[in-house]
Formats: C-alpha cells, structure tokens, sequence
C-alpha cells in the first residue's frame, strides 16, 4: 500500500525521478487537451450534433451556471481557469476505476500546486476587475493594522485548499487499499464507486471556493458605480 502516488518511481537517472504523480499528471493533460481537440474540431451548429458535442455542451453550460450562481458578473470570463480545475480533480477520480493507476490528487504536491494556482489566480482577476490600487486597498481596511491579518488570511486559504484536497483524496485511496486486503471481493467495489461519487464531489467543492475567493477579490474590492441621472 503506497501512502502517496510520489512513491511509485518508474523511472529515476540520478537525482532526477519520473513518479506516479508526475507520469499521472501529465497523461491526464494529455487525454484532456486530446479529447477536447477531438470533441472541438468539428463542432456544429445545426440541430443535428454528436453525442460528445452534447456533453461538451452539458458540461460547459453546467459550470457556467454555477459560476454565475457564486456571484460573478461575466462567468465566461472565469470558464477557462475554474473549468480547468473542476475538470482535472474530476477526471482524476473517474480515472480510478483504470487499475494500476492512482489519482495524482493524492499527491500533497499536487493538490499544493492547484492551490498555489488559485492563490495566484485570485489577485490576477482581482486587480483586472477593479485596478492595482483599489484591490491593495482593501488590505488596510479599516485600518493598516490589518495588513498582516489580511496576508495570513491568503496564505492560510491557500494551505486549507491543498490541506482540504490532499486529505479528502488520499483518505479514500488508503481505505479502499486496507479494505482489498481484509475483503477483496465486496467492500472494495462499494467503496470504489463510493470514491467516484466522492471525487467528483470534491472537484465541486475545489472549484466553488476557487469561485468564491474570486468573487470576493472582484466584487467587494471594486469600487461602486455612481447612479447615473435619469434624462
């Protein structure tokens, strides 16, 4: 039983390693950037349409819908960067039924880098919406006593979302691998489509509070419109 993918080696030349999260990793990008080459390239707009088209669509549409439910304005805007995640953690579970293979979400350095995305994301989208001053302002409001409260807070949202993630995914890895070796015929095959159920859930609640620290950056440190005069 391995308590994390970063101890799969498969291939090492020195100091340098390709382990199960790297090899994970990049292979899932691969089969994301493949698949939607293939499902996009032919994409039509008359009634008759493939079946991957209506998926495509489905998805696409569904998470639209609820970035525009977080409370962001333009949901198109956050589609590339918010879809991305939901669809890396989501596909990383469902890849779990493949045996042999291991989600490199239940590698801490997996999950620290899709953080450390946010964390960088969130200021980006921030200071595009309302400006470099006024997003720093909010910073030292009421008072520039809160500057170093308000830098804590980012760098902790940050540890909790890879803490989060890591935890959720790696705790159902390792109960799936002690139940195989007490009961390899029943348990485990509950308990895997318990953990695709559990994954996609994950990947939602990764992606919403991506959605809602954006939100927070884009909305409440914009400065309000002033009510134009009526003619």
């Amino acid at each position: 039983m391995h308590l994390s993918p970063d101890d799969i080696i498969f291939w090492q030349l020195g100091g340098f390693k390709v382990n199960a999260t790297i090899a994970y990793t990049w292979g899932l990008m691969l089969v994301l950037a493949l698949g939607s080459h293939l499902v996009t390239r032919r994409l039509s707009k008359g009634l008759e349409r493939s079946r991957w088209q209506n998926l495509l669509e489905i998805v696409v549409t569904g998470i639209v819908s609820q970035i525009g439910e977080v409370g962001l304005a333009k949901p198109r805007q956050y589609l590339g960067f918010l879809g991305t995640l939901f669809l890396f953690v989501g596909t990383a579970s469902l890849f779990t039924i493949v045996p042999g293979y291991e989600p490199p979400t239940g590698s801490l350095s997996t999950t620290t880098a899709l953080a450390i995305c946010v964390f960088i994301a969130v200021p980006m989208f921030g200071i595009g919406e309302c400006g470099l001053g006024e997003y720093l302002k909010e910073y030292v409001k009421p008072t520039a006593i809160m500057l170093p409260f308000n830098i804590v807070s980012e760098l902790s949202r940050t540890l909790a979302l890879a803490a989060r993630l890591f935890g959720n995914m790696m705790s159902g890895t390792m109960i799936l691998a002690i139940l195989l070796t007490i009961t390899p015929f029943i348990f485990p095959i509950a308990l895997s489509a318990l953990g695709l159920l559990t994954g996609m859930v994950q990947a939602y609640i990764f992606s919403i509070l991506a959605a809602v620290y954006i939100a927070a950056a884009t909305r409440s440190r914009k400065p309000p419109r002033e009510p134009q005069a009526e003619t």
